[in-house]
């Protein structure tokens, strides 16, 4: 037999595919729901990058109370960089929406399209792996988190020793991982 080739399909995955078989017990109205929700993924994940460009080259959007236009403005008038990769390891590791550091000043700030509600664990997630990659320690700098959402800016400053912990828990855990992955190497040669 000769299969019918989709190469324009290749690495994709549809809506109702096999390997996200749960679609299989929704009813009509679960349907509708999933897929509404998957549109506004494709939503957000399109207005970061609109975000990123607008902060690269400098574009301000209108003064008004939209998350999105707030987030960009914000994020150039601090000279922010845009989605910048955090890396402590290959198991730890994040984008930050915009982050600068300067003068011993750590601000690190993080967009919502959604409506679900937040919490400030992820953003303090980056200020812990910003402190494992750059090598400082948190009650050495001052930190203000941010998180942009539903028209409202969510401003935090962390403790240090909740920063401290979270990178704590980041290097144990990546320990951990390690060894689970040395250990299923040693089983997979047997």
């Amino acid at each position: 037999m000769d299969f019918n080739t989709h190469y324009d399909l290749l690495g994709k995955h549809a809506f109702l595919s096999p390997s996200n078989y749960h679609w299989i017990n929704y009813d009509e109205d679960k349907l509708r729901a999933t897929y509404l929700k998957s549109f506004a993924q494709k939503r957000g994940t399109e207005l970061h990058d609109l975000a990123r460009r607008c902060i690269e080259l400098g574009i301000n959007l209108p003064r008004n109370k939209k998350s999105l236009n707030q987030f960009v403005n914000d994020a150039i008038g601090f000279r922010m960089i845009s989605e910048q990769i955090l890396f402590y390891s290959y198991y730890a590791f994040g984008t930050a929406d915009a982050i600068s550091f300067r003068n011993n000043f750590l601000r690190i700030h993080d967009l919502k399209t959604g409506t679900t509600r937040v919490t400030m664990e992820q953003v303090e997630i980056y200020a812990a792996l910003f402190c494992l990659e750059y090598e400082r320690m948190p009650n050495t700098m001052d930190i203000e988190l941010r998180i942009y959402q539903s028209s409202s800016i969510i401003v935090h400053e962390p403790e240090p020793t909740t920063i401290r912990r979270i990178m704590e828990k980041i290097k144990t855990f990546d320990k951990i991982i390690n060894s689970m992955n040395k250990e299923e190497s040693l089983e997979w040669e047997k």
